[in-house]
């Protein structure tokens, strides 16, 4: 099976439709459809967020996604857990008549994905963490969104302490540390204390602080992590590393990894938001 891997969307529709376009142009034609797996970010910020979900849907088994933090923004922002930023892009899908159907298909979705020696994730994955320790923990969270209290788990999953994972972590604080460091870590401590302040370039390192992926003997360095979150890193590509959030709402460019041989397709974006107005 042939597995493509596609950064940050936001909501950027008719960039999706241009890729998966591009994708099927490249595609084997005796070949069985590709698989594609999202790194998250769905919706939000771009101009099209209703159709992206719709569009996601559709694909069925075809498509996978992990959640990402404004995927779960959107959740909160739908049952009046969080108030929309000025920013937001939502209000198309919060009239939708199909809005609950996308909103009960968005929350079921997981937050990480392991797949041929690759672990897919939003934002990032604690250094002391190994590839398994990283699913089985996502399973929690995935377990609260989908059970019967998933907005409670909403109303209670905001704030960034604990800094710092401890196994002995319970309830609450102990998923709040999960999902902060799957949709949200750029930066922390070789301890594994998260910087969620900070959300910005690499030069713009706290003292002490460094990129997760930069974390000398993380856990994961034996797989190779797929990630989005970060647009100002660009495309990154290491032997262990995949960063695909190119920045397609900032008019940057929407990317694709086939993971078979790392071979890349891209597509120019519009601006459609510039970073001062965030």
């Amino acid at each position: 099976m042939t597995i493509y891997a596609i950064g940050d969307l936001q909501g950027c529709h008719a960039k999706l439709v241009e890729l998966l376009e591009r994708i099927q142009y490249h595609r084997d034609a005796d070949g069985p459809e590709p698989e594609l797996i999202f790194v998250g970010d769905l919706v939000n910020r771009g101009p099209g967020s209703l159709a992206t979900l719709r569009l996601l849907r559709s694909l069925g088994d075809r498509a996978r996604v992990v959640l990402g933090n404004h995927d779960l923004h959107l959740l909160a922002v739908a049952n009046g857990i969080r108030k929309p930023h000025s920013s937001d892009t939502l209000d198309e899908i919060l009239a939708a008549p199909d809005r609950d159907d996308l909103l009960d298909w968005l929350r079921r979705q997981p937050l990480a994905i392991l797949e041929d020696n690759h672990l897919l994730i939003h934002a990032g994955v604690l250094p002391q963490w190994t590839a398994q320790q990283t699913l089985s923990l996502a399973r929690e969270v995935e377990a609260a969104l989908s059970g019967p209290d998933w907005t409670g788990f909403l109303s209670r999953m905001y704030g960034n302490m604990p800094a710092r994972w401890d196994d002995a972590l319970e309830g609450a604080d102990r998923l709040r540390c999960i999902v902060n460091a799957l949709t949200r870590l750029r930066f922390c401590t070789p301890d594994g204390t998260m910087a969620l302040a900070a959300t910005k370039g690499v030069e713009t390192a706290l003292p002490g602080h460094m990129p997760w992926f930069d974390v000398p003997g993380r856990r994961t360095e034996d797989i190779t992590v797929v990630f989005g979150h970060w647009s100002t890193l660009g495309l990154t590509i290491r032997p262990n590393l995949l960063g695909l959030d190119t920045g397609c709402l900032w008019g940057g460019k929407l990317s694709a990894i086939r993971l078979q041989d790392r071979s890349v397709i891209q597509v120019d974006c519009p601006q459609y938001q510039r970073p001062g107005e965030i």
